[in-house]
């Protein structure tokens, strides 16, 4: 059964009942999406790589939180999106409605949303004319794709409800589909994640985490 609760800073969040988790942090859906995803991310690639074109996979796509900010920031910076998001158990449209993260970007970011949402289920959809997403209902073993991107946001639920998205098999098969140079965050660190990811030769560093967390992962894949 899925809820809408508001979390810490008053943005919403889902709680689902059958994994007894949030989908967000209890003490800020909206501030941990910024911290983790957006500024530890995204910004922080583009800012290394002066880039003006960027491709993410999301692990976890949920409520599209995550993507709605990426796509709002890429938007005023005139960056090229290219965003897929791995979803084993889709959202329905009024349940995300429901979230009102309407607020937080512009009016027409979230109604292109709405309205290509069901379509991104089946298949890439041009969300503006320089944002395009995809969502892959299937689970994270089960993804398959020819090209790499540039930064993952790895938003699983936490190990502790869902510990077989922490496992190294899980973090390797993400990791493949990272380009050299790109960019690896999570909000979670553990001593088995950080150990997981630098046997597969990637440079882990501790970063602040949002508020809740004393620290967060980002790891880069070198060239």
């Amino acid at each position: 059964m899925l809820e809408i609760v508001t979390t810490g800073d008053g943005s919403k969040t889902i709680y689902n009942s059958e994994v007894g988790e949030n989908y967000h942090s209890k003490h800020g859906a909206l501030q941990e999406s910024r911290h983790v995803f957006l500024n530890s991310g995204l910004i922080y690639f583009l800012n290394i790589t002066q880039r003006k074109e960027v491709s993410i996979l999301e692990v976890g796509f949920g409520t599209g939180l995550n993507f709605l900010l990426s796509a709002y920031h890429c938007a005023e910076n005139k960056v090229e999106l290219e965003y897929t998001g791995i979803e084993a158990f889709p959202l329905s449209e009024e349940m995300i409605r429901q979230t009102g993260y309407d607020e937080y970007v512009p009016k027409n970011t979230w109604d292109n949303f709405m309205l290509l949402y069901p379509d991104s289920l089946h298949g890439p959809v041009m969300m503006a004319e320089f944002c395009k997403l995809q969502i892959a209902g299937c689970k994270l073993a089960d993804f398959k794709n020819k090209s790499l991107f540039d930064v993952i946001y790895f938003d699983a639920f936490a190990s502790a409800y869902q510990p077989e998205m922490w496992s190294a098999d899980s973090i390797a098969h993400a990791i493949q589909f990272l380009k050299p140079g790109g960019v690896f965050v999570t909000y979670a660190i553990t001593g088995n994640l950080k150990r997981t990811i630098k046997s597969l030769g990637l440079k882990v560093e501790k970063a602040p985490g949002a508020p809740g967390k004393r620290e967060m992962l980002r790891a880069t894949k070198p060239f």
